[in-house]
C-alpha cells in the first residue's frame, strides 16, 4: 500500500464519493478512506470529519489535470456574488500561496480573478513563497513542551492520558503541502515521546501486577 496516497480531503462522504467516480469513470483506480483523527487533534477537541481519496501515487498528476479541466469549465459560470469576489488582490494571492487549503475551484477562480483584475502572477516569487511555507511547516511547534511537561505529569500520576500523549509526541505524522508526509515533532520532542510512552507502559504494567499479587495474596489467607 506504498503506493497509495491520499489526492482529496473532503468534509463530507458525499463529496469524497462524488470525486471518486468521477475519476473512476476516468480510469483511476480510487476509494474513499474515512478520515480518522490524530491523537494530536483528539486532544486538541478535534473530530473526525475528513474522507479522504485515495488513488495510486502514479495517477497523481493525471487525476490532478482532471479534477482541474472539470473545474475550468465552471469558471466562465460562477455567480458574481461568490464571495472569493470581494477579496483584494493581496488575499488572492494568499489562495494561491496556500493552494493545499482551498479547493480547485477557489484556486482556480483566485488566479482568474486576478488575471482579471490585470495582474501578473510572479511564477517564481510564488514558487518560493509556497517553499518558504513548507519551511515553516517543519519548524519546531511552540506547544512541544507543554506536551512534554503534561505527558509526564500525567504517565507518573498512573494515567493513561500519559501514555496517549507519549505516543502522540512520538509518532504524530503531519502531510505537507507538497504531499511529503513528516514527523509532526522534532527529534527531541519524539524522544521525549519515547521515553513517556515507554515508561507509563512500564508502570502500568507493575501497576497490574501488583494488583494480581494482592489477589493472589488475599486468596492465600
Amino acid at each position: 500500500m506504498s503506493n497509495i496516497t491520499t489526492f482529496k480531503k473532503f468534509p463530507d462522504v458525499i463529496q469524497a464519493k462524488e470525486l471518486k467516480e468521477f475519476l473512476q469513470q476516468n480510469g483511476i483506480q480510487s476509494f474513499v478512506s474515512d478520515g480518522k483523527p490524530s491523537v494530536d487533534n483528539s486532544f486538541g477537541g478535534g473530530i473526525p470529519v475528513d474522507y479522504e481519496v485515495k488513488i495510486k501515487a502514479g495517477d497523481f498528476e493525471k487525476a490532478s489535470l482532471l479534477v482541474e479541466e472539470r473545474v475550468k469549465e465552471t469558471l466562465e459560470d460562477v455567480d458574481k456574488d461568490y464571495y472569493l469576489f470581494l477579496f483584494t488582490n493581496e488575499e488572492l494571492y494568499d489562495v494561491l500561496i496556500k493552494q493545499d487549503e482551498w479547493n480547485e475551484f477557489d484556486y482556480l477562480l483566485a488566479r482568474k480573478l486576478l488575471t482579471d483584475r490585470g495582474k501578473v502572477i510572479d511564477e517564481d516569487l510564488l514558487n518560493s513563497l509556497k517553499k518558504q511555507r513548507i519551511a515553516d511547516f517543519t519548524k519546531p511547534q511552540s506547544h512541544e513542551k507543554t506536551w512534554i511537561f503534561a505527558g509526564y505529569i500525567f504517565v507518573l500520576m498512573g494515567g493513561f492520558l500519559g501514555i496517549l500523549i507519549g505516543y502522540m509526541l512520538w509518532e504524530s505524522k503531519t502531510t505537507l503541502p507538497d504531499r511529503r508526509v513528516i514527523y509532526t515533532y522534532s527529534q527531541k520532542s519524539r524522544s521525549h515521546g519515547l521515553i513517556i510512552f515507554c515508561l507509563g507502559i512500564f508502570l502500568s504494567a507493575i501497576y497490574i501486577l501488583g494488583i494480581f499479587l494482592d489477589e493472589y495474596m488475599i486468596s492465600l489467607y
